[in-house]
């Protein structure tokens, strides 16, 4: 089974569609320990991005993501542009020219994007970011590929994966970002851009079953 182009730009429109909807609860999440900005920012960074989606709909998959990055990072406030438009960027280099990808071929993509995340954000795993719903996401998908199963099955780890990161900022004290400034008074709290980032892969495991 292949991700085809069709699937990516339903994927976007999903994650476009998850995000005004939980606009409301990560801005909740995000007045604990940040800016109180981050749903807001994310669906008007988003809006704008699927507004412009059809001017590449008929391009390869780099091209769309490369698309919804230089969107965000213009049009997102806050630390969420510039760390969102790069993963979406990253991506989009790692797809260019394609027209379809496998399952493997999302993890490349996947890991790419993190890796971007992380040089531009200088956060690792457990600073309480979105890097902590990322990197189980990319470990549980690198792991199905390697075990073989098939899409499906590796979509719904990888999502299960992000899931169980996110929750798992909530103990955590923040190293980095805005949340950092309130030392041990940041534990407690979800991280919000964990919380948004496990709603982007949910959304691809949603959307990419076949």
């Amino acid at each position: 089974m292949t991700i085809t182009r069709d699937d990516v730009i339903n994927w976007l429109n999903e994650y476009g569609r998850v995000i005004a909807e939980n606009k409301d609860y990560l801005t909740q999440l995000d007045s604990a320990i940040g800016d109180a900005d981050h749903g807001a920012n994310m669906d008007r960074g988003f809006k704008a991005a699927l507004f412009k989606l059809p001017t590449v709909a008929d391009k390869d998959i780099g091209t769309l993501l490369k698309s919804v990055g230089m969107t965000l990072v213009q049009t997102v406030g806050g630390a969420g542009g510039p760390l969102y438009g790069t993963f979406f960027m990253q991506a989009g280099t790692t797809t260019a020219n394609k027209m379809e990808l496998t399952t493997a071929d999302w993890s490349a993509a996947l890991e790419a994007a993190l890796n971007g995340v992380v040089a531009r954000g200088k956060a690792q795993l457990n600073d309480k970011t979105m890097v902590d719903a990322l990197t189980p996401a990319l470990n549980a998908l690198k792991q199905a590929v390697a075990d073989g199963v098939d899409q499906n099955e590796a979509l719904r780890r990888s999502a299960a994966a992000a899931e169980q990161g996110m929750k798992d900022t909530i103990p955590l004290v923040a190293r980095k970002g805005r949340a950092s400034y309130l030392g041990e008074r940041s534990a407690g709290h979800q991280d919000p851009g964990a919380t948004s980032s496990y709603l982007l892969i949910k959304a691809a495991a949603d959307m990419w079953a076949k």
